[in-house]
């Protein structure tokens, strides 16, 4: 990618979706984007990495929610990219208010930048034609246009918007006004658009100058722009995070980008991109972008296939065997399984509405845990009693807290553990362990260089993760 001569491109990466129609691997406290579905990074990590190249763009805006804060703040430190700020979005009000609080923060730093606007959750498999469409995006921005990524169709596709081209900018191939936007068409609509040629995929990616950004939005989101200045100006600074004010971010509309201005504005712009893009939207999805053998499936873990086409089979932790299947889309985890036929996978998010309906767990939590000092995970569990395993990561620690309901005993497996409890101090290391009564206060801590595992047998008359009384948290954590 071309040196920008007047002032760095600014990565804004949108990372608040839940990814429901990837559920069983997919949750709400660990959604798609913070998955490896395509390759050994997650997607939120590819996505960083794409745009991390000092001297040409400045280091990456996350938007987030609270619940994903501290996993993203580890996957960004295991690839070594600093970010400019991680902000909290406090409740859900979709891209527009996003998009506008980044311009916002990223104004006061440098209000003549470039916001580069990226979900967290795309596959993008030609880098050298992506950073070709910045480049030409960009340009088109220094030229005055607020600009979107039109994804070269290659089939009918009607789960996407589209993008009818208008006027070819002048000495600028690849980029065009934009004539119209075109809700999700039915099939035969579709199969008309392919044929013109004169639309592209609408990709939910952009790339705006961020004093024409603001300009534009004050104008026709005034009420948006209200609540957004007053959440960012009144913002507050935790750790590495910036807490976006909750109680005017929460007066904003919740509205889409493309509504709020996009449709609205004169100055919009399409880039033409051929870049292989594919914003993982479905099982399917992953399908096609997945490796398949001679018989047209795609398998991932211990899977034995026996007389199966065109499937995409997953396992994560056991033994997934088929048998004369045709089709299907087969993915295990933990605590669930899915079976679906290929062609009904996006109705994945009606299951997960079943599971919210009826108070299951399931939609928000996988198996596994994850929290900022590592992870628990359940191993069994009866009357008044569950077993967990918990990794604690080095030189973390969990919060000093209490049980009003509970006592725990803890097993140390591997690594070393110094346990507060009560008044006292101790340290267990391997095949070691202590009693925690209910209503002592205690805290545990890795002190060492490599994991810290044990086993703890909670007893009780009530085992729900809400009995915790925080007295002090080096994660900004709530008392509970």
């Amino acid at each position: 990618m071309k040196s920008n001569s007047k002032g760095l491109v600014y990565p804004v990466i949108l990372s608040g979706g839940s990814g429901t129609r990837l559920w069983p691997l997919s949750r709400r406290a660990y959604p798609k984007q913070l998955l490896p579905l395509a390759a050994e990074d997650t997607l939120l990590q590819e996505t960083a990495l794409r745009v991390h190249e000092p001297g040409v763009f400045a280091p990456p805006l996350i938007l987030c929610n609270e619940a994903h804060r501290f996993i993203i703040a580890e996957q960004l430190r295991a690839k070594e990219i600093e970010p400019l700020a991680i902000a909290l979005e406090p409740v859900a009000r979709n891209t527009a208010p996003a998009i506008a609080a980044a311009a916002l923060i990223i104004a006061e730093k440098d209000p003549d930048g470039i916001l580069l606007v990226l979900p967290s959750d795309h596959v993008i498999r030609d880098l050298a034609a992506f950073r070709a469409a910045v480049d030409t995006a960009c340009a088109a921005a220094r030229r005055g246009a607020l600009t979107t990524f039109g994804i070269v169709p290659t089939h009918p596709e009607t789960g996407f918007g589209y993008i009818r081209r208008g006027r070819e900018f002048e000495g600028l191939p690849g980029a065009a006004s934009v004539a119209e936007f075109v809700e999700k068409p039915d099939q035969e609509r579709a199969a008309e658009f392919i044929e013109s040629g004169e639309y592209a995929w609408n990709s939910g990616m952009f790339v705006f100058p961020t004093r024409l950004l603001i300009a534009e939005l004050d104008e026709f989101q005034p009420e948006l722009m209200t609540a957004c200045r007053d959440s960012v100006s009144t913002s507050k600074r935790d750790m590495t995070f910036t807490r976006l004010n909750e109680a005017t971010f929460a007066t904003s509309p919740a509205i889409s980008i493309d509504h709020a201005l996009m449709e609205k504005t004169a100055t919009a712009a399409v880039v033409t991109a051929d870049i292989g893009w594919n914003d993982i939207g479905s099982w399917t999805a992953l399908w096609e972008i997945g490796a398949r053998d001679e018989h047209g499936n795609v398998t991932l873990g211990d899977v034995v296939l026996r007389d199966v086409e065109n499937s995409y089979a997953r396992s994560e932790n056991r033994l997934i065997s088929a048998i004369g299947v045709r089709d299907l889309v087969i993915v295990e985890t933990a605590d669930a399984v899915l079976v679906a036929p290929m062609d009904r996978a996006q109705e994945v998010k009606e299951i997960v509405a079943e599971l919210d309906r009826t108070q299951r767990t399931e939609s928000d939590l996988h198996a596994r845990v994850y929290r900022p000092w590592g992870s628990y995970e359940g191993v069994a569990e009866g009357t008044r009693f569950q077993v967990k395993q918990i990794v604690v990561k080095p030189g973390a620690k969990l919060s000093l807290q209490m049980h009003h309901h509970r006592a725990e005993h803890w097993i140390v497996v591997e690594g070393t553990a110094v346990v507060t409890k009560g008044d006292d101090e101790i340290l267990l290391t391997e095949n070691q362990s202590t009693y925690i009564p209910i209503g002592v206060t205690h805290r545990l801590e890795n002190p060492g260089t490599i994991d810290l595992t044990l086993i703890e047998v909670q007893s009780g008359s009530y085992l729900g993760e809400d009995d915790i009384v925080r007295f002090d948290d080096i994660y900004g954590r709530e008392d509970s």
